[in-house]
This record gives C-alpha cells, structure tokens and sequence, in this order.
C-alpha cells in the first residue's frame, strides 16, 4: 500500500504543475489589468509602471509564471489586491467553513444513495425499483441552486426551522452552527446521492448476478448474509469511485450554496474576487481547488487499493 501511494505521490506532480500552467495561462488572457484595479482609472502612466515594476508585472510572462511556482511551492500565493491579505492564510481561513458544508453534503448523500440503491438492487424488476429509478431521475434533473431556494423558502421562511441566511461558527454555538448547515447539506447533496444510489444499484446487481453468488445460494447461505458480506463489500470498489468523483463535484458545487445561503466558505471567498477582479485572489485560489481536488483523487486510489488488491503496483 505504501507503494500505491508513492507512485500517486510522484504522478501529482506534474498534474500540479499542468494545473498551474493552465490556470495562469487563462488568467494572463482576460482583459483585467490589475495594475488598473489597485490604482484606479484616474492613475498616471508612471504610477502604473512604477507598480508594475514593485509588483514584477513589467517582466517577461515565463519569469512571473516560474516566480509564481516557486512562490507556491514555499506556500507563498501572494496578496490580494482589495485586502491586502496573504492569499494563502485568507483561503485556510475559510476552508473549514467549506469542508464543514462538504462533508455534510457528503454524509447526506452517502447515507440517502447507498441505501436506496441497495434496496433498489435486491427488488430489481419491481414497482419499488421503479420508484427509486424515478426518485434518482428526479434528484438527477433538478438544479442544486432552485433546490436551496425552495428548501429556505419551506423551511427557513415558512416553516422557521432552521436559519434563513449566514453562518455561525462551532466554538460560537455548535447546535446552531449544525442547524445552520442542514438545509445547504440537503440541498448539496441530492444529485450526489441520486448518482451514488444510481450507481449502487447497478454495482449490487451486477455483483448478485456472478457465479460464486450463484454457487452460495446452492448450498443454501441465508440471504441476508450473501447480500451484506459478499455481494456489498465486492459491488464496493465501482461505489467507493463514483463517492471519490462526487466528492470532488460537491465543491464546486459548494460555491454556489454558498452563495444561496450567504455561508463566508472558500465558495464565496472565490467569487467575490471574480466580481471584484481580484486577479492575484482568483490565480491562488483556484490552484488550492485544483490541490484539493487532486487529493481527494489520492484517497479515492488509496480506498481502491485497499478494497481490490489488483489495483496495487506490482
């Protein structure tokens, strides 16, 4: 296993280094000057190119470009130019609030997909899997976004149950920071929960139907005990992938939750600085997604390696 984590180790580095290149290509192609941003429209040509030269702007693409690595390399993503603030210490401030909305959104959907693709699999063919097909079509085909207005217009402004807006903090009150994620857990997690149910059900059946089941049944094993030892733990490696996949669609989708529901997450954080065209922000932040994302790839191939041997380096 060691060794399988290794070989993920040393092929992240150049994804990584794919990834910077690609995210400041993209940046350097907009039309947003930042120099413009921090001195404004009434600012001299002179102003400009002293900043340019104290920002390094004034030097060839490759040389930014190869400063900007080696910068993030050492932790170092720079400022932003509204705040003022280390740009990596602003994004850690906010990860937690995000991972907190991830994972809820995750347990939500773990807990409503594999049972319900479970229970879709052992009745195959009759009218109760057709209702979950069309529950997961359902949850499949309706926007995250209107889900979370609909869910804080029934029970944030109808019913009161639970805050409309904002974000309290656990060491603040924990019964309201729990309060305050279950509707954006909800709302994040139903299409991530009709995929993974999607998923289950055709892993489970796909599993029921192989010969050693087969041979199981012959010399009479209960049910029950084919379906949770055998079946479920084999049908785990196709689930445990799509659960790493969703994982990593939960955060982007994050962002607009976040944004629904006012939550000060890493989401909101990246978009105000889209609209504020907050370059330096946009540049680090979006490599810290891509880093997360590779991570959570990293342990979906470490849970892959630990449920199929075969998977293993050799």
């Amino acid at each position: 296993m060691s060794r399988l984590i290794l070989t993920r180790l040393v092929t992240l580095v150049p994804l990584l280094l794919l990834v910077s290149v690609i995210v400041f290509v993209l940046i350097h192609l907009t039309p947003v000057d930042p120099i413009r941003q921090i001195l404004g429209e009434g600012s001299s040509m002179e102003q400009r190119a002293q900043l340019a030269r104290e920002l390094g702007y004034d030097r060839a693409l490759p040389v930014q470009f190869g400063d900007w690595v080696l910068g993030a390399f050492r932790g170092d993503l720079g400022v932003s130019i509204f705040t003022k603030q280390p740009i990596l210490e602003t994004f850690l401030g906010r990860l937690p609030v995000t991972l907190a909305l991830v994972a809820g959104g995750a347990l939500v959907a773990i807990a409503i997909g594999v049972p319900l693709g479970v229970f879709a699999a052992l009745r195959s063919g009759s009218v109760a899997d057709r209702v979950v097909t069309g529950i997961t079509s359902l949850g499949l085909a309706i926007p995250g976004f209107w889900l979370a207005l609909l869910l804080v217009l029934g029970f944030a402004v109808q019913l009161r149950w639970f805050p409309v807006l904002g974000f309290t903090r656990f060491q603040d009150d924990p019964a309201a920071w729990a309060r305050g994620l279950v509707l954006p857990s909800v709302a994040l997690a139903i299409h991530s929960a009709a995929v993974i149910a999607r998923q289950t059900r055709g892993a489970v059946l796909e599993t029921l139907r192989a010969p050693y089941v087969q041979a199981l049944r012959a010399v009479g094993t209960p049910r029950r005990r084919i379906v949770y030892r055998y079946a479920l733990r084999n049908a785990m490696v196709p689930i445990v992938t799509v659960i790493g996949w969703e994982l990593a669609v939960l955060l982007a989708v994050s962002f607009v939750v976040e944004r629904v529901f006012a939550i000060p997450g890493t989401g909101t954080l990246l978009l105000d600085a889209v609209v504020r065209n907050d370059i330096p922000l946009v540049q680090g932040g979006i490599l810290l997604v891509a880093c997360m994302v590779v991570l959570i790839n990293l342990a979906v191939d470490v849970a892959y390696g630990l449920l199929d041997p075969k998977a293993r380096p050799q």
